[in-house]
């Protein structure tokens, strides 16, 4: 049942298994992103400014509400990698059962957030009224497509789990392609503007989550095969998930209400800056879905090692994964501020918004190596079980403190800078944190302790 690539994360070569893992969540990521990026991209040629900076308006908003169920997702795969860890298939079936009922419910709950807030939401955050309009109108559509979306990120988190990357990144590929011809077909050539953009992601999330159900469904013999009559709600499991997910998904938000505030602080500088900075996050995503996707593997190596007893292997893994991160980060923060206005130039071709998005990138670009050890301590940290400490850092570090630097020195030093600024002061306290309790904090032996083990 267990196949030779799952067992590798227990017994193979570290690095060549970190990097087998890291890359197929790498690759899905990126054509996940591309979701957004393609609307963005066609947007901005075949429709301008105006909708563009509506699209990009709506992005921390999006992110908060889709943030707030991927942590409990990541609950599930950490509960799931574990069980599969240590070799218990039943828990692992009742788990996977739980979490996809739950992944239902919560993208219901999400669907009917977005829709109702969707314009109340863009007025708190000072969207300016000729964009207002265009920036509800693609939320609200946006919102339809929660539950697929929902469904997507939790398989993904049960295939990911038991160590299968691989498949993941074959529906997200589809997916993509259904995306980028849609955008092409409902923006280009019927004229829908940003509506058509909204169904076209909508319709590539419904894809998505299609090929990951039946591939789930058509396990038969293993411990993730859904069977209809064990689909409901195991209250340890649901337990458990939220022990781990509740946290993840606060930090999560945390993260997200800062970035709306953010959002509101870019919002003041007007159109071109709103549009220049929704640019900047395609284009800065990508380092974004690079470490987050080493996170994700560093997540999944931990939780199965940590369930078969395999310490020292956790701790290898997790030096291995900081050294990927740290040289990855460089080349790409390197190529970021050099190549930073023929890249704002694919998005755009307006000067105004491209010099604007030019000077984010000379401000940001350099200091990506700051935020390293917190996606990947954290990840190794929460596939271990230890949530508590590692959310308090994030919650208070990094976010509380982004929050107070917004509302205490934006007003009073009114520039682009400022709130960028934002961004390598809160990383740095928030790392050199993690690196302290990671050496110090004696999180191993009460992760034992938690799960009986010695």
């Amino acid at each position: 049942m267990r196949s030779l690539k799952q067992t590798d994360i227990l017994t193979g070569s570290i690095p060549k298994q970190l990097l087998l893992f890291f890359l197929p969540i790498w690759f899905g990521t990126l054509f996940q992103q591309l979701y957004n990026t393609a609307d963005t991209l066609i947007v901005g040629n075949f429709v301008g400014t105006n909708a563009l900076a509506a699209v990009g308006a709506t992005g921390a908003f999006v992110n908060l509400l889709v943030g707030l169920f991927v942590g409990l997702c990541s609950g599930a795969g950490v509960v799931i990698a574990q069980s599969w860890g240590a070799h218990d298939p039943e828990a692992v079936d009742r788990q996977v059962h739980t979490a996809l009922v739950l992944s239902v419910g919560l993208g219901a709950l999400l669907t009917v957030l977005g829709f109702a807030s969707a314009t109340p939401m863009m007025r708190l955050m000072g969207t300016p009224e000729e964009i207002l309009a265009d920036a509800a109108l693609y939320l609200r559509i946006y919102s339809l497509g929660m539950i697929p979306q929902m469904l997507y990120n939790m398989g993904t988190n049960i295939l990911r789990a038991i160590g299968d990357s691989k498949r993941p990144l074959y529906f997200l590929i589809a997916a993509s392609l259904v995306n980028i011809v849609l955008d092409v077909v409902f923006i280009a050539v019927f004229g829908w503007g940003v509506a058509g953009a909204a169904l076209a992601t909508v319709l590539s999330q419904v894809a998505s989550a299609v090929l990951t159900l039946r591939c789930i469904a058509g396990s038969e013999g293993t411990p993730w095969h859904i069977r209809a009559e064990k689909l409901r709600l195991h209250t340890d499991v649901l337990a458990a998930i939220c022990m781990i997910g509740i946290p993840a998904a606060a930090q999560s938000a945390m993260y997200n209400v800062s970035n709306m505030l953010i959002q509101s602080s870019m919002n003041s500088f007007g159109t071109s800056t709103i549009a220049a900075w929704g640019v900047y996050g395609k284009i800065d995503f990508v380092f974004w879905m690079t470490i987050n996707s080493l996170g994700i593997a560093i997540t999944t190596f931990a939780g199965q090692n940590f369930g078969a007893r395999q310490y020292d292997r956790v701790r290898n893994g997790v030096r291995v994964c900081m050294a990927m991160a740290a040289g990855v980060t460089l080349v790409i923060s390197v190529v970021f501020y050099n190549a930073a206005e023929p890249l704002f130039r694919l998005f755009s071709q307006d000067d105004a918004v491209v010099a604007v998005g030019v000077g984010m990138m000379h401000v940001l670009t350099p200091v990506y190596i700051t935020y390293i050890s917190i996606e990947v301590l954290s990840g190794a940290l929460r596939g271990c079980g230890d949530v508590r400490v590692p959310t308090l850092i994030t919650v208070f570090f990094v976010c509380g403190l982004r929050v107070l630097w917004l509302t205490l020195m934006v007003p009073r030093y009114h520039t682009i800078a400022t709130v960028e600024l934002s961004y390598p002061l809160t990383w740095t306290l928030a790392s050199l944190l993690f690196i302290l309790y990671y050496k110090r904090g004696g999180w191993l032996n009460r992760c034992k302790a938690a799960k009986g083990l010695e």
